[in-house]
């Protein structure tokens, strides 16, 4: 199961409860996709060793890692071997399974633990955690039955009906204006429990990375501005001045209290609304690294990858320092298809021939329209610079203006 052409490894170091990992342990992860990809990037560069579990043969973690489980999530055998080889697990897909975090952390230190995933699993779980935390969110309504969506308040619409589990970059959303219009959206998503948001109007979003170690130490990333396409990110823009002092300020707090109420422990990353009043709404966590924080690995002294190795292994959490301007550019797999249905390879030396160009592809072998294939941070002495930069990496490869 684990993949033979990795080197056999000795795995668990000893460590006592609560003592650090030190390089040298194996680290865990379920999920094989980017993130896991860059985690395990980020590890094997402290010196850990690797485990992956993902059922492609050819995940871009599993293609990285020391070992790689070919197994599903749910699968005994497969979680019973990565409890096996590694001294501390965590994720990097917030749909993983909160019963496999559980069954995992009965033999190793899980992180985060599956309480704090399956409220993030949970839009109904997440919205009632949020008002427990004093966190402002939208006004909203749970549909789980036909008496529910009856007895939906006129105010909340129009609205968006959000499907309450297995929703992510958009999906499982449709926006209603009228009772019929509801009505006809529950029935298409096949009346599986929803969350009714109001439509806020919306000046711009934003986004707090926050860590957390299990002595409780927090330690955050700089406030990240974010613009989203078809409900899936597309730039990200951090520097000083990126949003008003108040703002980050509150949003800063929020996150951590939105941490704290969890008792999380490793890298949670909270979205935010900024509406045209001004005001702050929380929209959604995701309990792991996120698109909006890939700038740190380039402007930041400490990536959101290393806050992660360093939370799960039970490290000291050093408060991040951004040195650069950044911008950060999703690139889609629509990139390669700009000159027709052909796939070809985007001009990245023209690309990397700009100042302060880092690109990061994820190693997936085939690009699809709307498929995640990397990213490219722009890092400047300014903002002005980097912004100036970024924009002319995007007419390069045909992506639209911000």
């Amino acid at each position: 199961m684990t993949n033979a052409t990795k080197p056999s490894i000795a795995t668990h170091t000893g460590a006592s409860v609560g003592a650090p990992l030190l390089p040298g342990a194996t680290l865990g992860v379920l999920g094989g996709g980017q993130l896991g990809r860059m985690f395990v990037h980020q590890a094997q560069a402290m010196g850990y060793f690797t485990a992956v579990l993902d059922a492609d043969p050819t995940s871009p973690a599993g293609l990285v890692s020391h070992h790689h489980i070919q197994s599903g999530y749910e699968d005994a055998a497969g979680l019973a071997e990565l409890a096996r080889l590694a001294d501390a697990v965590t994720t990097e897909f917030e749909n993983v399974p909160a019963a496999a975090l559980a069954a995992l952390a009965a033999q190793r230190p899980v992180s985060p633990a599956a309480s704090a995933v399956s409220v993030a699993q949970d839009r109904a779980r997440e919205k009632a955690h949020f008002v427990a935390c004093g966190v402002p969110c939208a006004p909203y309504a749970v549909i789980e039955t036909a008496g529910q969506l009856a007895a939906v308040a006129p105010d909340l619409l129009p609205g968006i009906l959000k499907t309450a589990r297995m929703g992510y970059d958009g999906k499982g959303q449709v926006r209603v204006k009228t009772p019929a219009e509801l009505a006809a959206a529950w029935d298409s998503v096949g009346q599986v429990p929803c969350v009714l948001e109001q439509m806020l109007p919306l000046q711009l979003e934003c986004s707090v990375i926050v860590a957390r170690g299990l002595d409780g130490t927090m330690v955050h990333l700089p406030v990240q501005r974010n613009l989203h396409r078809d409900g899936i990110l597309a730039v990200t823009e951090v520097y000083e001045g990126n949003l008003p002092q108040a703002l980050v300020k509150q949003s800063v707090a929020a996150a951590k209290s939105v941490a704290q109420g969890l008792q999380y422990v490793g890298v949670l990353c909270v979205e935010f609304f900024v509406l045209q009043d001004g005001s702050l709404v929380v929209n959604e966590i995701a309990p792991r690294p996120h698109n909006s924080g890939h700038y740190s690995q380039n402007a930041c002294d400490v990536s959101q990858f290393e806050l992660q190795v360093r939370a799960m292994a039970r490290l000291p959490l050093t408060q991040p320092r951004q040195h650069s301007a950044a911008v950060m550019l999703n690139l889609l797999g629509d990139l390669w298809f700009a000159h027709g249905d052909a796939d070809r390879t985007p001009p990245w030396a023209e690309v990397l021939a700009l100042p302060g160009a880092h690109l990061h592809l994820y190693g997936k072998h085939d690009a699809k329209r709307g498929r995640k294939m990397g990213h490219l941070n722009i890092t400047a002495a300014t903002p002005e610079a980097a912004r100036a930069t970024a924009l002319q990496a995007a007419a390069i490869l045909g992506i639209a203006p911000f």
